[in-house]
């Protein structure tokens, strides 16, 4: 074989491994920008579920958090008193509300055991219609109270159930709903209540916002957050995890 011959083919060769090279390190480059880029893991599709109950290391065993003037659900002289901090547009909350939070009401708050309170905690700057939910849930209340409060809480979910493209009860829940006013102030009228003067005012953001200072203060940075007599519990756990602490209240 010339000379001329075998230079060329190690030409060729050369060429082959510099490009089979280049494209390994554009691969591995794009996966650590993907990793590295999804990092929010509040909003978009939801696929996991911690099934334990969870909280940062530094957080107390119990902590107070009042449930101030906020609707209640059940008995108010129950013992146990559950608050959860919530965000209407957030996709854990609404998995909480079809997965767990119909079997605690079933279980503990209609028999009397437990009182469950809501408070709001909107996370606006992923989900831009949890704060005009919030205060629609709250116009709802000033006109029939508690009861339609609860109401209007369960139409929110049933509703961003069926926009997400799961059946108005039990889901599943894929990912974050789209909504606004409109939607809020039908669905509000669905119910027997026209809310539109009052949320267009924006009678309740401050309410709203009162919530929000209250669940930070308590050490919230995600939703859905809970506290069962001040002993906290984070995320859209399953019921088996309320009913270990609920327990364990009852029986103290």
């Amino acid at each position: 074989m010339s000379e001329e011959a075998t230079l060329t083919i190690k030409k060729d060769t050369l060429w082959k491994y510099s490009t089979f090279l280049l494209l390994a390190l554009l691969i591995v480059g794009a996966f650590v920008f993907f990793l590295g880029g999804n990092n929010n893991p509040t909003t978009g599709n939801v696929v996991a579920n911690n099934p334990q109950p969870t909280g940062a290391p530094s957080q107390p065993s119990q902590v107070t958090a009042s449930v101030d003037d906020d609707p209640v659900l059940g008995d108010k002289n129950a013992p146990v008193t559950i608050i959860e901090f919530s965000d209407y547009q957030c996709p854990f909350c609404r998995k909480f509300w079809t997965e767990t939070f119909n079997q605690i009401k079933k279980d503990y708050i209609d028999t009397g055991k437990v009182k469950f309170v809501y408070r709001d905690f909107p996370l606006s700057s992923i989900h831009p219609a949890a704060e005009s939910a919030a205060e629609a849930a709250n116009c709802v209340r000033e006109k029939g109270g508690d009861e339609a409060y609860y109401k209007m809480h369960d139409k929110i979910f049933q509703e961003g159930n069926k926009l997400d493209g799961g059946d108005p009860i039990t889901g599943p829940v894929r990912g974050t709903a789209q909504f606004g006013a409109t939607e809020l102030k039908k669905w509000a009228k669905d119910l027997g209540y026209d809310i539109s003067s009052c949320l267009d005012s924006g009678k309740y953001a401050n309410e709203v916002q009162k919530d929000e200072s209250d669940g930070a203060a308590a050490g919230i940075q995600g939703t859905p957050g809970f506290f069962i007599n001040g002993k906290p519990l984070s995320g859209a756990q399953p019921f088996a995890a309320f009913k270990q602490v609920i327990d364990a209240e009852l029986a103290a």
